[in-house]
């Protein structure tokens, strides 16, 4: 996988295995509603979803807005996952 602001490669097996040792040191499990994968899938998915609600929008959140729409917020929702169910935030 390539960074796309840096262009450099990224060691896809080095993170894990960083994630998993940094959740390791700190007591959390692997699973479970508080453990890394799901906690991992949380942030993907919130990150996807403002990526897509900046490229609808056409500006960066805290930017000023160039257009009539705006940001209004985010909401609550439980997403059904194969690591179980998440609570995200949607913009």
């Amino acid at each position: 996988m390539i960074d796309p602001v840096t262009g450099e490669i990224i060691d896809q097996q080095q993170i894990a295995e960083q994630l998993l040792a940094e959740a390791k040191k700190k007591g959390v499990s692997l699973v479970g509603p508080d453990g890394l994968l799901a906690g991992l899938t949380k942030r993907v998915l919130e990150t996807a979803l403002e990526a897509e609600m900046t490229e609808h929008l056409g500006y960066d959140k805290h930017q000023p807005r160039t257009r009539e729409n705006a940001r209004n917020g985010s909401r609550s929702k439980t997403v059904l996952t194969e690591v179980g169910a998440v609570q995200i935030d949607v913009p």
